[in-house]
């Protein structure tokens, strides 16, 4: 496994973001309420919204969208408290899963929100259905806080606490 970066997506992304939509694991994963326009999502000059594509070795291999979910405008996540930010995080073609990479994608992700100090958790919302993401979320060390519809989607929404996650990567600091 090669080192995974994340950089924020561009225009010359939409292509191959439109394509990872429609694999089948990514669908299962994300649910299908809607069909995403990327055009739209990455000509936005939101500061509530960053869609960053992650790379391996440069090869790009998944995608991670971080947003303020008491600033998004659709309200999704409803009445939230403040300084939170929200993760989307998927990996887009089926020969890179179980490869490691979403875990160095969610490290590097969960780092960046918390670089920033009014930051006080970070909340990820997968399908109640699919039990390996929520796995994966407790072992980064998310707790469940509970089942939510979004739109059609039956959740189960996980928060990662600043304390939790600061004490997490101190721990796995050498000496």
């Amino acid at each position: 496994m090669g080192t995974v970066t994340l950089r924020r997506a561009r225009a010359d992304d939409i292509p191959r973001l439109e394509a990872w939509d429609t694999q089948p694991h990514v669908i299962a994963a994300t649910g299908d309420d809607d069909v995403f326009d990327w055009a739209d999502e990455l000509s936005r000059d939101a500061e509530w919204t960053t869609t960053l594509i992650a790379e391996e070795d440069g090869r790009p291999v998944g995608v991670v969208q971080v947003i303020d979910p008491r600033e998004e405008e659709t309200h999704y996540w409803g009445d939230v408290e403040p300084n939170l930010r929200a993760i989307d995080i998927w990996i887009g073609e089926p020969d890179d899963l179980g490869r490691g990479l979403g875990t160095q994608m969610m490290t590097l992700v969960l780092d960046e929100c918390f670089d920033d100090p009014t930051v006080v958790a970070v909340l990820i919302d997968p399908l109640e259905s699919n039990v390996r993401a929520r796995a994966f979320y407790r072992r980064m060390g998310f707790a469940e806080v509970g089942p939510q519809v979004f739109g059609t989607d039956h959740c189960m929404v996980h928060r990662l606490d600043r304390a939790t996650w600061l004490a997490r990567r101190a721990a796995e600091e050498p000496g």
